[in-house]
């Protein structure tokens, strides 16, 4: 299990962050990047689950800059989008930036992230100093197809996701021909546990190739 430490970005920006130590020898760092819903018990759980396989872990709270402490329902959408909409990228990568500083002692660095988060992983695949990236349904993706990527990214995506059709993610394709793709026969969110959508058989397949990238990207 976790704790709740506080960060300090390089704007003077102080948040909250879950962090969870390596269990066993240290691999590196993860950096998990929540969803729309704050960091809360799902979010904490994932950074738990890369703890286990020998990363020390942490999920900053990015809405802290707007509301500290929050976390949204699964079922007010609306709500988490707002929060969203009152972010701004540059601030939200500084907050991103502390929380791969306060793991980066122990080794290279990995970003994953979902929903919200997932586009977010891809941003700091572009713009941060980390080893690599994993998206999972990353939705705001197609808004940012000129970023120039610097580090090895894998995107997962399911199939069922009306969120993000398939000719979105064509789109990410054609932008990134270089990278490496995942598709699910399952809906938006199918990581998560506490929503209706999740299919763990893509969850485990999906968790399984990120472990995987990151025994890569982090030796």
């Amino acid at each position: 299990m976790g704790s709740m430490i506080t960060l300090k970005a390089a704007d003077g920006h102080t948040l909250d962050a879950y962090v969870a130590p390596a269990h066993g020898k240290s691999r590196g760092g993860v950096v998990v990047i929540q969803e729309i819903f704050g960091v809360n018990s799902h979010i904490k759980g994932v950074v738990d689950q890369y703890a286990a396989e020998g990363y020390n872990s942490i999920a900053p709270a990015l809405f802290d800059r707007v509301k500290r402490g929050v976390t949204v329902p699964y079922t007010d959408i609306a709500a988490g989008i707002d929060y969203v909409m009152k972010l701004k990228d540059d601030q939200t990568l500084l907050d991103m930036k502390s929380a791969i500083d306060h793991v980066k002692p122990a080794g290279k660095v990995g970003v994953v992230g979902y929903c919200w988060g997932g586009t977010l992983s891809y941003l700091a695949a572009a713009r941060l100093d980390i080893a690599g990236a994993i998206s999972y349904y990353g939705g705001f993706i197609s808004n940012y197809l000129n970023e120039k990527l610097r580090v090895p990214v894998i995107f997962h995506f399911g199939e069922k996701d009306e969120h993000i059709p398939m000719s979105t993610v064509e789109k990410i394709k054609t932008a990134h021909p270089d990278q490496t793709y995942y598709i699910y026969p399952a809906d938006h969110g199918f990581n998560c546990g506490d929503r209706p959508s999740y299919d763990a058989p893509s969850a485990k397949l999906a968790f399984d190739r990120s472990i995987a990238f990151l025994r890569k990207q982090l030796s």
